[in-house]
């Protein structure tokens, strides 16, 4: 078995005695960043006179940026800018979680800040009406870098029964993923479902249909809330790509897309145009689809294990070995939406959703234009 965190063993139940306090008309509000790496994410907690009733509400705040990675010590301070709110699950009602864009003191964005641009081109396209649906694939690791559930010595057994299983010689870690499902519904996340992936200690949720600049926001503080209750269950979840080498599936996250103009009778005519587009930049979305220009994917769109090769580009009806999947059902009704499934797990959703806006959604893109 792997090791958990020590502080999984503290007492609970004595923890709930303090967090069932009353707390007059005070109300917790933890502000959650994404730091300078990218990936990983911070998170502070204070203290306001009442219930905010709005993100307009919630003042700006500052962090020490020269400790995330943000900023130089002699001119540390980074601004939050609180952007969207959701209920607190950990804390319950009135409290909050606060997710926000970070910003230098010009007030320009931070390196990692793909918000910012992103929600400008959410902006543009907004009378297309784009829908995102984001597959979060990730892995459990007991605190030790040891795959959670597996042997402490040699491996489990091959691929075959772990995907959508049941049972306790298949299924590890599922008091994490229900938790973690249900803590996404109280904090009204777009939650869609949850399902074992086909490595062993592999898991999947799903967020969308999202409509814009709202695909970003509610992945990331269901990715917040994930590593949350993986803390207080005193296990790790890695979004790395390709977390155990050899005869495994890694792990991505898909993305669907449609536009209003797909979604209507005839709409596979405008799937096609798009996927078109997407060929034509292959290699600049393979560079935006991970944090580090591509090199994560490497380890991971190799052509097997359900991947297409990270070197080309392809389509086709429920082919799980494209570039791009056109569902079944899609391919049969004409209309309604593809699936992109080269990002990486690791992926920053806003950065992914920038790009297939940007190539798909506007016209007034040159081909030649290079994604950021």
């Amino acid at each position: 078995m792997s090791y958990v965190s020590d502080s999984s063993s503290l007492n609970k139940a004595l923890r709930q005695q303090y967090l069932s306090l009353p707390q007059g008309n005070f109300c917790q509000v933890t502000y959650v960043w994404i730091d300078g790496s990218g990936e990983g994410l911070r998170n502070k907690t204070r203290t306001m006179d009442s219930e905010p009733k709005s993100i307009a509400d919630i003042p700006e705040w500052n962090f020490d940026g020269s400790s995330t990675g943000q900023s130089k010590g002699h001119n540390s301070d980074m601004l939050l800018i609180p952007v969207c709110m959701f209920r607190d699950p950990f804390l319950l009602d009135p409290n909050k979680l606060v997710l926000c864009e970070v910003l230098k003191h010009t007030r320009e964005p931070a390196e990692s800040n793909h918000r910012n641009c992103c929600n400008k081109v959410m902006e543009k396209v907004k009378d297309l009406h784009p829908w995102f649906g984001m597959e979060q694939e990730y892995t459990l690791f007991g605190v030790d870098g040891h795959p959670y559930g597996w042997p402490r010595l040699g491996f489990p057994k091959p691929q075959g029964p772990y995907y959508c299983s049941v049972g306790a010689d298949r299924a590890f870690g599922r008091d994490i993923v229900e938790c973690h499902y249900k803590a996404c519904l109280y904090a009204g996340i777009k939650i869609s479902g949850t399902n074992a992936e086909v490595m062993p200690s592999q898991w999947e949720f799903q967020v969308g249909p999202c409509e814009g600049i709202e695909m970003g926001d509610h992945l990331w503080m269901a990715r917040f809330l994930l590593y949350r209750v993986c803390e207080d269950f005193g296990v790790v979840a890695t979004l790395d790509p390709k977390p155990m080498t050899g005869d495994w599936n890694g792990a991505g996250c898909h993305i669907n897309v449609s536009t209003a103009q797909m979604r209507e009778e005839g709409g596979i005519e405008h799937i096609d145009k798009a996927i078109e587009k997407l060929g034509k930049r292959h290699a600049e979305h393979i560079r935006v689809y991970d944090p580090h220009g591509g090199e994560d994917n490497k380890r991971r769109l190799t052509g097997r294990h359900e991947t297409s090769s990270i070197h080309d580009f392809s389509a086709g009806v429920a082919n799980r070995g494209a570039s791009i999947r056109i569902p079944r059902q899609v391919g049969q009704e004409k209309c309604g939406y593809f699936e992109d499934r080269r990002p990486a797990a690791n992926c920053d959703p806003y950065a992914v959703t920038c790009a297939m806006a940007r190539t798909c959604m506007l016209e007034e893109e040159k081909d030649t234009h290079e994604l950021k």
